[in-house]
């Protein structure tokens, strides 16, 4: 009687565990699901030529990815959430590669406009 009533307590312990790692799991996660859509709206206002909204946006993935900097250091990802983080990062990269392309008439341009002259730091 006493073996099986410790064996439920491990059970119990053992799926509490278990549901806090897919409970952070799932949060890191997001974390990543925000970058991209933030790397999304990113990508749709290079393509407007709107490049305010594109440092606006980088700028909200800046935080974001200190943020999940600061989560990932104490948690981490489960193997099925691992597969789910390449893939998210994959069109990430992505849609970073299609900004540049986007981004390099204008910074072509605003390069020239600023060539020979001295800029303060």
């Amino acid at each position: 009687m006493a073996g099986n009533l410790s064996k439920a307590k491990d059970q119990r312990i053992f799926s509490r565990s278990n549901s806090r790692k897919s409970v952070m799991s799932q949060i890191l996660i997001d974390y990543y699901k925000a970058i991209e859509n933030s790397s999304a709206k990113m990508l749709d206002a290079a393509r407007a030529e709107d490049w305010e909204g594109v440092m606006r946006y980088e700028g909200a993935c800046a935080v974001l990815i200190e943020q999940l900097r600061c989560r990932a250091k104490t948690e981490a990802l489960d193997a099925s959430t691992r597969q789910e983080k390449t893939r998210i990062m994959q069109r990430i990269l992505c849609n970073d590669a299609q900004i540049r392309y986007l981004a390099e008439p204008w910074l072509d341009h605003f390069e020239s406009k600023f060539e020979g002259q001295q800029l303060l730091h």
